[in-house]
């Protein structure tokens, strides 16, 4: 049967977030009926691995008597679970889930996500009118309701030395926003924690760069996509609850380092030292 919709979320150590997230996926599978779940897990240790197999083995009980009248999210939604041994890094975890993907959609989402009534119902209605649309992000909340900034302007010397050498501060390169909009509006990129790409983007931007490990691959896809002639945008009307940060909060350093890596990939090493130089000048110096 083809798929309208199919739902990738890696998971590394936020196994009660994700529980959290499916169960919000449960709801919303009433309106989008015809889509696929595909979790990721990248070694964790926390427990995840127990719960995601007794996950597999309900739907499969399930299957064989074909009745359930409980709420379980192995029960009514098509569910498909890749455990690897080791922490593999986001792009390349995403890159497996989506070759084992049949959506017409895919739909990135983040472990500490809960999703809001109608958000990825509008998301795609979005996107199947909008030709045009090579990635599509939602409105961030964080858990208060407050408004999580959630899209990024694509970072260039120019305008970093323009914010920290000339202190215009209209666009920053190292602070994430939201717009203040009530319809759909195009941006340079947004975050991977919700992040929707039509399967006819992938015959022309492609995978998922597995250079990088974590962090700037959103941004690398997203100028990507635009490179290709498709366009970002941002949804305000699908929303999504972000709890920001679950997995990297217990390992800092290696965040921190992660973040450098993916830094020099992005930029090369060149333009890299040429932007930390004008960074960290314009700070000291201020």
């Amino acid at each position: 049967m083809k798929l309208l919709l199919s739902v990738i979320i890696v998971s590394f150590n936020t196994r009660d977030l994700l529980k959290q997230c499916l169960e919000s996926l449960e709801e919303e599978s009433k309106r989008v009926k015809e889509q696929e779940i595909i979790i990721v897990d990248n070694g964790s240790t926390d427990g995840s691995v127990d719960y995601l197999r007794d996950l597999e083995r309900k739907k499969f009980r399930n299957q064989e008597k074909k009745k359930s009248k409980s709420l379980n999210v192995s029960n009514s939604l098509s569910l498909k679970v890749i455990f690897n041994q080791r922490n593999l890094g986001f792009a390349k975890a995403v890159n497996q889930a989506i070759k084992q993907s049949k959506g017409e959609y895919l739909l990135l989402l983040n472990s500490d996500i809960i999703v809001k009534p109608k958000a990825m119902e509008k998301m795609v209605e979005f996107a199947s009118k909008h030709s045009e649309a090579g990635v599509v992000g939602g409105r961030l909340l964080n858990p208060d309701g407050s408004v999580q900034g959630s899209c990024f302007y694509l970072p260039t010397i120019g305008r970093v030395f323009r914010e920290f050498w000339l202190k215009q501060k209209k666009i920053s390169v190292t602070q994430k926003y939201a717009p203040l909009a009530t319809k759909p509006v195009e941006v340079e990129a947004v975050m991977g924690a919700v992040f929707l790409i039509p399967r006819r983007i992938l015959s022309k931007v492609g995978f998922f760069d597995e250079r990088y490990f974590m962090y700037f691959e959103d941004l690398d896809y997203c100028r990507r996509v635009k490179k290709a002639g498709f366009r970002v945008y941002y949804l305000p009307t699908a929303e999504f609850i972000h709890k920001h940060g679950a997995s990297g909060k217990m390992i800092p350093e290696k965040t921190s380092q992660w973040l450098v890596e993916s830094s020099k990939i992005y930029h090369g090493l060149l333009k890299y030292w040429l932007i930390t130089f004008i960074i960290w000048s314009g700070q000291k110096f201020k």
